[in-house]
């Protein structure tokens, strides 16, 4: 596998989806929780996709428990907290491990990437981020502490989409 087209992943209603489906697109992929100290950043990822799905980038986010059990919730619990105390109208995908021997493919394709500024191995906790350009490859991965608006991220979107 060697690019985000080659993945299909399932949707958080259930559906099979191919990630080809953001070909040419600027891609953020996010492993999110909704029990966790930095879901808030949640509100900052929906304002870079009403800012930006128009100029060409996706978000898309991948809920996880791996993290002291933040993301408790089903498929409908999740899309259903994100709807209301969020407003995410972004896709968002079905649970998946982003860790360890149950990694989801595509996360065992995310980790392996050495990207700046954090580099290539486990994610470190919830709300990492994988920044892929819109031939399919990663060309940055963020630490989760790094918020949708900080300036280093923004920065690295606005080159992607130009």
């Amino acid at each position: 596998m060697s690019t985000l087209y080659d993945f299909t992943m399932k949707t958080i209603d259930g559906a099979d989806q191919s990630l080809a489906a953001h070909r040419d697109r600027v891609v953020l992929v996010v492993n999110v929780a909704s029990a966790c100290g930095l879901t808030p950043q949640y509100e900052g990822l929906q304002k870079l996709h009403e800012k930006y799905a128009d100029r060409g980038l996706s978000v898309l986010g991948f809920p996880c428990n791996q993290f002291a059990g933040q993301e408790p919730g089903t498929e409908q619990e999740i899309k259903g907290f994100c709807e209301t105390r969020f407003g995410v109208s972004f896709p968002l995908y079905a649970k998946i491990d982003v860790n360890g021997a149950q990694r989801a493919p595509l996360y065992e394709w995310l980790t392996t990437q050495d990207t700046a500024p954090e580099g290539s191995g486990d994610v470190k906790w919830n709300f990492g981020k994988f920044l892929i350009g819109r031939k399919g490859q990663v060309v940055g991965r963020f630490d989760p502490t790094v918020t949708p608006e900080a300036p280093a991220l923004v920065a690295a979107i606005e080159r992607e989409l130009a």
